[in-house]
């Protein structure tokens, strides 16, 4: 599955126009992260223990 196939989503709080976030979605094998201002730009791809990591990292702070 190409990463144009993938369902991705924004978080609500990302601005009132909805364009300071990243995208994500789940792969597969991979969550696919992608800076939501430009599509094309490179993509990250993290195993699911890793972005398991990130997140609860992320809501402690």
């Amino acid at each position: 599955m190409s990463t144009s196939e993938l369902a991705w989503f924004k978080s609500s709080y990302s601005g009132s126009q909805g364009d300071a976030c990243i995208e994500v979605a789940k792969g597969t094998q991979a969550i696919h992260v992608r800076d939501s201002k430009d599509r094309l730009s490179p993509e990250l791809a993290l195993s699911p223990a890793a972005w398991d990591d990130f997140v609860s990292y992320a809501v402690q702070g």
